[in-house]
């Protein structure tokens, strides 16, 4: 372990946080004036993999904001393996840092310039190991804020949906994962052992992506880290916060249903947004979540609120949305028209569910390999990770049924029953709702994918009888929505959601039952108009850091290719950014290309991700390049990863990995 030490940075404080077993984590400390000085105040924790100090270091001003305009103090931590903490990062999520982190909240919460009372929050990585602390129950966690979150690591995750992998972040997420974890550790920070830090870690290092493609099914390797089922674990106050264009959302009605009835005191907070800071999502409109967090904090952690376990908390709805009406689609569309919403109980007061069903008679339909282009993908974030475009086209190559939609007001999950046959032991069926205006344009409002092969069981699948008829149910993500007059509900179904979603291991058919199907809607119950300031009020701009949108300058790409001749369909990305550091700088760059033969079903995909780091002690540079393939029965991966050290090569790594394709 390092030696631990202080280094100043302004007002903040850089040191190591020692293990049980030796380990240091490198942890930032951002105290308010005082607290040290007789004046303890409460802690809130984050911890990332994403090096806090060099390539994730714009996000201060958040940090800043809690300790200066709140008091409350902020403990930013590299989980181990990642920046310049020790030890391996050998899976994202690993039951290690769990424990890691129960000891760093120990320690934070002894520490003299704190009262004793912990809080743990953060957006996506951090919200989730948010929400798997909490359920460990360490007795200083009061209370945690969960933003961007899943309960469910196998089906609302990076890895699968509804049983079939997550095509584009299978290339995107594992690439730049494992560069960054190729990066040493800060020379500033370790001293003079960090070459050989960082030759042990690249010796040692572990791409993420290979356990993910061995790990097909659901399994305790995903139950791991997932609070579904079991949610009871959670006893402290919890605060969830989503966005309806993000991948994450599903995890909020679920989870405050399942708290609610084990009497934690829970909010809910739902907007429009993508996997982006909710005061520069696109889209808006926006929220400052800063002082939204502060009054969370100082609810639980500073003792201003009582514990109860009703329908509001001190006075406060349990849940706020924004509710979203017909708007026209665009991959960088920057609001969505709506209203906020807000109520005191869940399930809302007259809520219910409203049948369609899809006729009669029997339809067949030949998938179409790359059917799910123009939404591109179910987890929107800054560009080239954008909205769903128009979805006329995919709805053109897909089954579709419509009904009036004048007055309708959806809130929840849609749920589709069908009976099918398929001519293949292995399918998928997609769903998509949309909102079709007049002049035909369709704007997507949720969807949902099933494995049919894992209609029964995602931990036990079982190959579909080919042309038998079977009964499925497929659960569509959660959405909102308010119709406008005149418009339409279309319901498409196709056979693939690409490249979203894997294709099929190779073309079939599917003939759909229409008189023994049908859809389910949740009508949206009885709610207020928000009244919250906080949520009503327009952020103001802040200086860099997570409120700063990333990505979406004029070097970013994103284009469609068809080879007619060929019979291929390829999606491609290509986008970088640069940024300084107080002592340096750094740049970043990724990209991706995935592509379907739409004859064959034959899938390849290729990435690059590519950071270098610029300090006063060297110029270091870590690359990787991912290949990986699908054929009707295998996986294949093959990656490598080159690291530089002031232009000279300082080490290399290689892997291969094929894998049957287990019913996927």
């Amino acid at each position: 372990m390092p030696k631990r030490s202080a280094v100043a940075e302004g007002t903040a404080e850089r040191l190591f946080v020692g293990m049980t077993d030796g380990v240091g984590l490198a942890t930032t400390l951002f105290l308010p004036a005082g607290a040290d000085r007789g004046a303890p105040v409460p802690c809130v924790l984050e911890a990332l993999p994403y090096r806090k100090d060099d390539l994730t270091v714009s996000y201060r001003p958040e940090y800043v904001r809690l300790r200066d305009e709140h008091g409350i103090a902020v403990a930013r931590v590299d989980v181990r393996g990642t920046g310049s903490s020790g030890g391996l990062a050998v899976d994202e999520y690993p039951p290690q840092e769990q424990q890691d982190l129960r000891e760093v909240i120990a320690w934070l919460a002894e520490q003299p310039w704190c009262t004793g009372a912990v809080g743990m929050y953060g957006t996506s990585y951090s919200g989730f190991n948010a929400l798997q602390v909490a359920c460990t129950r360490p007795p200083a966690l009061k209370a945690v804020i969960a933003i961007y979150a899943t309960d469910d690591r196998y089906t609302d995750d990076v890895h699968f949906m509804g049983g079939a992998f997550r095509l584009l972040d299978l290339v995107d997420y594992p690439s730049y994962m494992v560069a960054m974890n190729a990066l040493p550790p800060v020379p500033s920070l370790v001293g003079d052992g960090w070459v050989d830090a960082w030759r042990a870690r690249v010796d040692d290092l572990e791409p993420w992506v290979l356990p993910w493609i061995e790990q097909q099914r659901d399994s305790p390797y995903w139950r791991h880290g997932s609070l579904r089922p079991a949610y009871e674990r959670i006893a402290c106050p919890t605060m969830l916060v989503g966005g309806w264009a993000d991948g994450y959302r599903n995890n909020t009605f679920r989870t405050i249903e399942a708290l609610q009835s084990a009497g934690v005191p829970h909010q809910l907070l739902l907007g429009p947004w993508s996997h982006m800071s909710a005061a520069t999502s696109v889209p808006g409109p926006h929220v400052d979540l800063v002082p939204v967090m502060a009054r969370w904090w100082d609810r639980w952690l500073r003792g201003e609120a009582e514990h109860r376990t009703g329908e509001e908390v001190h006075g406060e709805p349990v849940a706020t949305w924004f509710a979203q009406r017909s708007t026209r689609p665009r991959p960088d569309r920057p609001l969505v028209e709506g209203e906020w919403r807000s109520s005191s109980c869940w399930p809302l007061p007259e809520a219910r569910e409203e049948a369609r069903a899809l006729g009669e008679g029997e339809a067949t339909y030949a998938v179409v390999g790359d059917v799910g282009v123009a939404a591109w993908n179910s987890c929107a974030a800054s560009l080239p990770w954008g909205q769903p475009d128009d979805q006329r086209y995919d709805d053109a190559a897909s089954l579709t049924w419509e009904w009036p939609a004048d007055g309708l007001e959806l809130l929840g999950h849609p749920r589709l029953r069908l009976r099918l046959r398929s001519s293949a032991p292995v399918a998928f069926v997609s769903v998509k709702l949309c909102d079709v205006f007049s002049d035909g344009t369709s704007a997507l409002l949720s969807r949902g994918l099933l494995n049919l092969t894992h209609r029964s069981s995602a931990v036990d699948p079982t190959a579909l009888p080919v042309d038998e008829w079977v009964d499925v149910d497929i659960e569509l993500e959660a959405m909102t929505w308010v119709a406008a007059p005149g418009h339409v509900l279309r319901l498409a179904v196709a056979g693939t959601d690409w490249p979203n979603t894997l294709a099929p291991p190779a073309p079939l058919s599917l003939t759909i039952d229409r008189s023994a199907s049908t859809l389910t809607l949740p009508i949206a119950g009885r709610s207020s108009p928000t009244t919250d300031p906080l949520i009503l009020r327009a952020p103001a701009a802040q200086p860099g850091g997570s409120d700063a949108p990333d990505g979406s300058g004029s070097d970013v790409r994103w284009w469609v290719e068809r080879d007619v001749l060929r019979r291929t369909t390829a999606c491609a990305v290509d986008h970088g950014s640069r940024h300084d550091l107080e002592s340096g700088s750094v740049a970043e760059r990724y990209a991706g290309r995935v592509e379907v033969d739409t004859d064959s079903f034959a899938q390849r995909a290729t990435s690059v991700a590519d950071f270098t780091i610029s300090w006063p002690e060297s110029t270091v540079r870590a690359r990787s390049d991912l290949t990986w393939r699908a054929d009707e029965s295998t996986f294949e991966v093959v990656l490598t990863v080159e690291t530089w050290r002031d232009g000279a090569v300082f080490a290399k790594r290689s892997w291969r990995r094929r894998v049957a394709r287990d019913l996927g």
